[in-house]
């Protein structure tokens, strides 16, 4: 399977990204290690979390899905050099802090290696931007922690086009490491990236793994009204997109999976895939069967019209 350079690091990844917000939430273990030994099986690479993970859920403080995944890798000798492990800092862990300041992003580090298992982060992400912080100090931060070893590479989640090209700025000036992956909400119903941070992330080479691949689910097709989604986690992500344009968008995507013999949420993951500049897709699965479809968008290929159909019933995204 062909792989992709995450920006301008030696990190490369098979071109899906397997998201383990699920993990030890709406995935049991159990089931979790089931998902992971198949994506592994399959030949897929790259696991993405956050030390946040699963912290909205009731009786949870964070930090579940990255202990599970380090449980897996436990159990699994050998499976850490398969992988390539990403994870995230800097959103609101109660008492255990949030933020980028050096301080809590070398705590939370060491409390995310230790969760994991493991002795190296690959992909290290500032999860959100934290204007109260000098851009300098949060990566003087990565930078300790990347020349002790802990951690190979640095991103940014959630940035605005501005303050990422800020924070490029204070890299190369200061000679400091640069966020080598952005990790934006991408998807066919929301294509607010393209804007502005694709045409920076392009020209300053800068790896792209999307979150919400799938729209919150709605890509898949099984939202078509809103009792559909009555009483689902995710109820309010999917309402706004339950419009005559985002019905719209699902009628091209059905077409175009009939005619190549696949579903719904395998053309939106093609569709991203096939985007100049982006590394991968992120998106998780609750059951084997799930990933199994899921799997099977990273191998379809869109010929040049099936994509140009899916452009224009999504152009600009399909919210109002």
């Amino acid at each position: 399977m062909d792989k992709r350079r995450i920006g301008r690091s030696d990190l490369t990844v098979a071109p899906f990204c397997l998201g383990g917000n699920v993990f030890g939430w709406t995935a049991d273990e159990a089931t979790s290690f089931a998902i992971l030994d198949r994506f592994v099986e399959s030949g897929f690479d790259f696991v993405d979390t956050a030390d946040v993970y699963s912290r909205w859920a009731p009786g949870h403080v964070g930090g579940e899905s990255e202990s599970v995944i380090g449980r897996w890798l436990a159990a699994r000798p050998g499976a850490r050099e398969t992988l390539v492990l990403a994870t995230k800092v800097g959103m609101d862990l109660g008492e255990a802090g949030k933020g980028l300041s050096a301080q809590h992003i070398e705590r939370a580090c060491e409390a995310s290696l230790r969760r994991l298992r493991t002795d190296r982060i690959d992909l290290y992400q500032s999860h959100v931007d934290d204007t109260e912080v000098p851009l300098e100090e949060t990566l003087r931060a990565y930078e300790r922690l990347i020349a002790a070893g802990k951690v190979r590479v640095i991103g940014a989640s959630n940035y605005g086009a501005p303050r990422l090209a800020e924070a490029l700025r204070v890299s190369a000036s200061a000679g400091l490491p640069r966020y080598e992956c952005l990790q934006p909400d991408y998807s066919l119903a929301e294509r607010g990236y393209e804007e502005a941070l694709e045409p920076l992330c392009r020209a300053e080479q800068i790896g792209v793994i999307g979150y919400f691949s799938l729209a919150a689910g709605f890509l898949t097709g099984k939202y078509r009204s809103a009792g559909d989604a009555a009483g689902r986690a995710r109820e309010n992500r999917v309402a706004k997109y339950l419009t005559p344009r985002g019905l719209a968008l699902l009628d091209v995507l059905d077409a175009v999976a009939r005619e190549h013999g696949a579903r719904p949420a395998q053309v939106a993951l093609a569709w991203i895939i096939a985007r100049p500049g982006v590394t991968a897709p992120i998106a998780s699965a609750t059951s084997v069967t799930q990933l199994d479809e899921l799997l099977g968008g990273a191998r379809l290929s869109l010929p040049a019209d099936a994509i140009a159909r899916l452009d224009a019933a999504s152009a600009g995204g399909i919210q109002g």
